[in-house]
């Protein structure tokens, strides 16, 4: 640190391991404890009740990753939509040589598809990539500026607009990423047997059922959801991140994500779908010495191939959020359960 430079100064947030959780599926299977930073210390035995649940049920939580991609949008302008028109279709016929581009400018980011929008005379790029390890924000940022600079050289009828353009879409709420993907899309799901949902959760499938229609999605209807029916995929989503390095602003797209409940002849089939979970094990916040060893003790910094150790742990963070989730719906279902625990934590605490 020169003299000049301000001296580096951190908010501490407490933080708490929980676990082990149960975990199945296609990137990993067994028991792991996970890390969540919070203020909102009833948080902590919440997600705690889940994950105890998840150990007693065969197979626990079974995560399956569906995707991965990090985008940038990028926005041109043209004389009239003819020409925009005309240019995008140019560009996505030139797909192949503009990922030549991208693979000499970055070891790990490679271009996977191209989509565009016109407005008027705007023509609007969206990059989708993928980044091994790393979240990617700025990757693709990178990657999306010297495909700019390759587009421009080309097509005389463009100009610059801007390096994002709003289609990525970055830390805001949208449609967009739901559909065409942003991040680590991973479903977490399991079947509790109706004996254990009554003993642990105090609750049954027919009142879980009906809770995730009338409040996720009936409720998120009335109240203008986008893309979204959950009870707070946030609260963990903000807990995990923190916890290991990650932009905690991406929890605004992150906690886009829809809730599943069925009652099969009493048992519970509980569901997290989260289409755009962004994670990374490497980059920028991950060099923190507790960050580092947090990384480490949840086996997401090995020796491995590239994007492996990103996907565990949106694997580990997925069913983290589960496990949040399946517990304050239970105790949604039964009157002043919720308040009487926060009280009780919360004094506690004191």
């Amino acid at each position: 640190m020169t003299a000049d430079e301000p001296e580096q100064l951190f908010a501490p947030v407490p933080l708490r391991w929980l676990g082990p959780i149960r975990i199945g599926g296609n990137v990993f299977q067994g028991e792991q404890e996970v890390p969540l930073a919070t203020y909102e210390t009833t948080l902590w035995p919440s997600v705690r009740r889940g994950a105890h649940v998840s150990t007693l049920v065969e197979g626990g939580i079974q995560c399956t990753l569906i995707d991965e991609r990090m985008t940038r949008s990028v926005l041109f302008e043209c004389g009239t939509a003819a020409a925009a028109y005309e240019a995008a279709q140019r560009i996505t016929a030139s797909e192949e040589q503009l990922a030549q581009v991208v693979t000499e400018t970055s070891r790990f980011a490679k271009l996977i598809r191209i989509n565009t929008e016109i407005v008027g005379n705007l023509l609007f790029v969206r990059f989708e990539f993928t980044t091994g390890d790393a979240a990617g924000h700025n990757m693709v940022t990178l990657a999306s500026e010297k495909l700019m600079d390759a587009i421009l050289r080309d097509q005389p009828t463009l100009h610059y607009g801007s390096i994002s353009g709003n289609l990525c879409t970055d830390k805001k709420t949208s449609a967009v990423n739901g559909i065409w993907g942003r991040g680590k899309n991973v479903v977490a799901e399991i079947l509790i047997p109706k004996e254990l949902l009554e003993r642990r959760l105090r609750t049954t499938a027919h009142e879980m059922e009906q809770l995730n229609i009338r409040k996720n999605l009936v409720g998120g209807t009335v109240a203008g959801s986008l893309r979204s029916a959950n009870a707070h995929y946030a609260n963990m989503l903000l807990g995990f991140y923190l916890a290991t390095g990650q932009d905690a602003a991406n929890i605004v797209e992150g906690s886009q994500g829809i809730t599943h409940a069925e009652n099969r002849n009493g048992d519970l089939y509980f569901s997290c779908t989260i289409p755009n979970l962004i994670v990374g094990s490497v980059g920028n916040g991950k060099g923190l010495s507790l960050i580092t060893e947090n990384l480490e003790r949840l086996g997401c910094r090995e020796e491995a191939h590239a994007g492996e150790n990103a996907r565990k742990l949106a694997v580990l963070c997925a069913a983290t959020v589960l496990c949040g989730e399946l517990s304050l719906m239970a105790a949604q279902t039964n009157p002043g359960e919720l308040m009487a625990a926060h009280v009780k934590f919360e004094r506690e605490s004191k």
